[in-house]
């Protein structure tokens, strides 16, 4: 079995944690995450924890901020008129608003101080700031699609001939 390495399609089963133990995300009940090594597809301290792992190889390493979301940025928090957001739902702190950026990308942004006037936006990951720590399974490298992929074999993609 090959160590994995740039251009390799991975499969993993993860948990991640933050320092005090909660859990921000996990595969659990649901498709591991797959993705192209060496791509962009993952935060890139992800990326590097898998190079060189093997499949059903076990892992538990922590990505630093720099290697995960980044530093909490003072200049994505910005504050706008009440009047410019929707009236209802009433804003509260907390309360994450989909915003559009200029080419259409959905930014969320968190509600973080509200006042008669102004509401600031918080726009920087949720995750911006924190170490993030991941229990992580490899489960499959390079794998042939399935039927459960959709494929069935019978496609280009992965060597059916069928031009689908």
């Amino acid at each position: 079995m090959a160590n994995i390495k740039n251009g390799d399609r991975v499969k993993v089963e993860y948990t991640g944690k933050l320092a005090d133990g909660t859990v921000f995300d996990s595969s659990q009940g649901r498709a591991p995450l797959e993705f192209e090594v060496g791509t962009g597809q993952v935060i890139p301290g992800f990326e590097k924890a898998v190079n060189g792992m093997k499949k059903n190889d076990n892992k538990t390493f922590t990505i630093p901020v720099d290697q995960a979301y980044g530093p909490v940025k003072a200049e994505l928090e910005i504050e706008v008129p009440r009047n410019k957001l929707p009236p209802q739902p009433e804003p509260q702190v907390g309360f994450t608003l989909i915003m559009r950026s200029p080419n259409g990308e959905q930014i969320p942004a968190r509600i973080t101080k509200i006042s008669k006037d102004k509401v600031t936006l918080d726009l920087n990951h949720p995750l911006a700031g924190k170490d993030l720590t991941f229990e992580i399974n490899i489960v499959g490298v390079n794998d042939k699609p399935t039927d459960e992929d959709g494929c069935g074999g019978c496609c280009s993609d992965c060597g059916g001939g069928c031009g689908h």
